[in-house]
C-alpha cells in the first residue's frame, strides 16, 4: 500500500492480567478500583487465578497477537510500528503513551480487544485513551482513532466459523449431528445491554448478529445465546440464561452434544479457561453431555488479515471494504458519547471481565 507516515503507528488496546501469583490481587484491585470492592469478595476470583497458576492468558494472547499483525503488516506493506497498552496491567496505556510521545509519534490507529459496542467493551477504552493523553499531556500525546465495533467482520464472523466447524468435527461421530450450539459471551448489568453498534442494536442484539451468521456458515439453523462469568451482587439484574443453565436445558431437550462458542471474546481470557473450559466441562460431564468448545479468533488468519486491511484503511482515511463490513456509519462511530456512559459501572464487579 506504499509508505505512511513516519510519524503514524499502530496501538493495540487491551485489558490486561496478572502474570503470576503474586499480580492477582494487585490486578484484581486495579480492576475494582474507586467501587469499594472488599478484598474478602476479590479473594474468591483470585481462586479462578490460583487454579491457572496466577496466570491469565491474555497478555501472552496480546504478545501472540501482535507478532502476527508485525508478519501480516510486513507482508502487507504497512510501515507502521506497534505498540501495546493495557488497562489494568502492565504495559499500562499512559505509559505507553508517553512512549509514542517520545518517539515521536503524532499519530495511532488504535483496535481494542473487543469486537462490541457497550460501555465496558468500546466507550471504557475511548475514556481510558482519552485519560492516558491527558495524562502525557495534549499537545504532547498523539492523536488516536480507533476502529470502531468490528463483530460483523467477516473475518471476526469467519474465524469462529472455522473453529466451530473444527468443534463439532471433534465429536463423537454419532452425536455430531444432533449438537446444540450455545453461542456466549460475557454478561453485563441489564442497564448497560443498550448501547447501540455501528449498525444499531444493543449488546444482545449484536451477539445474536454474530450467532446467527455463525450458524448459516457451518450448515445449521439453530442456536442458543448464553451468557457467562456474571459477577456483582445478586440484586443488580445481569443479562442471561447463564451458560450451565443452558447446558442443563440442552441436555433435557435431547440434544446428543453441545458445542459452545465464546464469540463475545477476541482470544481465551480466563473466563474461557475458567468459566468454560473448567466450569462449563464439568456440568456438561455431570449431565453426560459430550461437549466440544470453539476456539476464539486469537491469531487466525482470517482475523489478522481483518485487522491489517482495518489498520490501511483507517490510516489512509479512506473508507474501504474493511470499514464498510463494519457496518454503515462505523467510520464515524467512535466519538464523543458513543457505547452508553458510566452510570452503572459501580453494578458489576468486572462487567466486561476479569481476563
Amino acid at each position: 500500500m506504499g509508505s505512511m507516515p513516519r510519524d503514524n503507528a499502530f496501538l493495540l488496546v487491551s485489558f490486561g492480567g496478572p502474570e503470576g501469583p503474586d499480580d492477582v490481587m494487585p490486578f484484581l484491585r486495579n480492576v475494582t478500583a474507586g467501587r469499594g470492592v472488599p478484598d474478602e469478595r476479590l479473594a474468591k476470583v483470585a481462586e479462578h487465578y490460583y487454579e491457572f497458576g496466577g496466570v491469565s492468558p491474555i497478555n501472552a494472547q496480546c504478545r501472540e497477537l501482535i507478532a502476527a499483525i508485525e508478519k501480516d503488516f510486513a507482508t502487507t506493506a504497512i510501515e507502521l510500528p506497534v505498540y501495546w497498552g493495557n488497562r489494568n496491567w502492565p504495559p499500562y496505556l499512559t505509559d505507553t503513551m508517553a512512549a509514542m510521545a517520545s518517539d515521536g509519534i503524532k499519530r495511532v490507529i488504535a483496535l481494542a480487544t473487543s469486537a462490541y459496542s457497550s460501555f465496558s467493551s468500546c466507550r471504557q477504552y475511548l475514556d481510558d485513551i482519552d485519560r492516558a493523553r491527558a495524562a502525557v499531556g495534549l499537545e504532547a500525546a498523539p492523536e488516536v482513532i480507533k476502529i470502531p465495533p468490528y463483530y460483523r467482520h467477516p473475518g471476526f464472523i469467519g474465524s469462529f466459523i472455522d473453529a466451530t466447524q473444527a468443534a463439532l468435527a471433534s465429536l463423537p461421530p454419532e452425536a455430531e449431528p444432533g449438537a446444540e450450539l450455545i453461542f456466549t459471551a460475557h454478561s453485563i448489568p441489564t442497564s448497560m445491554a443498550t448501547a447501540s453498534g455501528p449498525a444499531g442494536g444493543g449488546y444482545p442484539a449484536q451477539l445474536a448478529v454474530v450467532a446467527e451468521l455463525v450458524t448459516v456458515g457451518v450448515g445449521r439453523s439453530s442456536w442458543r445465546l448464553a451468557y457467562q462469568s456474571r459477577s456483582g451482587p445478586p440484586s443488580v439484574p445481569w443479562l442471561k440464561p447463564d451458560v450451565d443453565d443452558t447446558l442443563e436445558e440442552v441436555a433435557a431437550s435431547g440434544a446428543t452434544a453441545a458445542v459452545i462458542v465464546p464469540i463475545g471474546f477476541v482470544s481465551d481470557h480466563m473466563e474461557i479457561k475458567f468459566d468454560l473450559d473448567t466450569e462449563a466441562a464439568r456440568t456438561a460431564a455431570r449431565l453426560g453431555l459430550p461437549m466440544a468448545r470453539a476456539a476464539t479468533p486469537g491469531t487466525a488468519p482470517r482475523f489478522v488479515s481483518m485487522i491489517s486491511a482495518l489498520v490501511a484503511e483507517f490510516a489512509a482515511g479512506q473508507a474501504g471494504p474493511a470499514a464498510e463490513a463494519l457496518g454503515p456509519g462505523a467510520a464515524s462511530f467512535c466519538r464523543a458519547g458513543c457505547c452508553g456512559s458510566d452510570l452503572d459501572r459501580s453494578a458489576g464487579l468486572f462487567a466486561a471481565g476479569a481476563q
